[in-house]
């Protein structure tokens, strides 16, 4: 763990981490030949946050093929960041059509994974200005095990798109919301409308779980 890929990984995934390790190194050293996309220290951002606090998992793809998009984390930016990538500006669309929330002044969505919501990529990397450029690199087992180990726990899965749809069976049936991915390619395929934020919310309160203020 003391590779710097694992900086800022909380304590809590040691245990989750550590049969993987040795795969989540070879797979780094294959990509850093060339250009790669988020930061070394941002490629398990979404792992900062403890293991045991995880209400909810949303799942997307691959990070933004933009250099100044990809931060780690699943569809958020940082704070500085404007004006927001399309999917984003379509997933605050969908919040504000299922839950009456105006477009925020931020993307960053780390005021979500604060409150126990997994923002993770089936692909952790990519090359600048290239979606699905290491889709074949390893990412996807390696992702399937982290999310299979939060999926175990009982959390909701929000599956946005092919890729995430594929890991639907790791979770409980009542547990699962899948959609179209929310890219402008495909949110009217099923996204718009999806309604997931108050439907996460609904399976945690019919648990008796704190809801996620979106």
């Amino acid at each position: 763990m003391n590779h710097p890929i694992f900086a800022g990984v909380h304590p809590s995934w040691n245990e989750v981490l550590e049969p993987l390790n040795e795969s989540i190194i070879g797979i780094y050293e294959s990509i850093s030949h060339s250009d790669f996309i988020p930061k070394t220290d941002r490629i398990l951002a979404p792992l900062h946050y403890p293991l045991d606090e995880i209400k909810v998992v949303i799942v997307g793809q691959d990070p933004y093929p933009n250099p100044e998009y990809a931060d780690g984390f699943a569809f958020s930016v940082r704070e500085e960041v404007a004006p927001f990538p399309a999917s984003l500006i379509n997933i605050f669309k969908e919040l504000e059509s299922d839950l009456g929330i105006a477009l925020p002044s931020s993307g960053n969505l780390e005021r979500w994974s604060a409150q126990g919501v997994m923002l993770i990529n089936r692909t952790l990397t990519t090359t600048p200005g290239e979606s699905h450029a290491h889709q074949r690199s390893g990412w996807l087992e390696i992702t399937a095990s982290i999310i299979g180990e939060v999926a175990s726990r009982g959390v909701v899965g929000i599956l946005w798109g092919g890729n995430a749809h594929q890991l639907a069976d790791l979770f409980d049936e009542s547990s699962v919301i899948k959609s179209a991915h929310p890219s402008p390619l495909s949110a009217y395929r099923g996204f718009f409308g999806s309604r997931p934020f108050s439907r996460a919310n609904e399976v945690l309160i019919n648990r008796g779980v704190t809801p996620i203020l979106w």
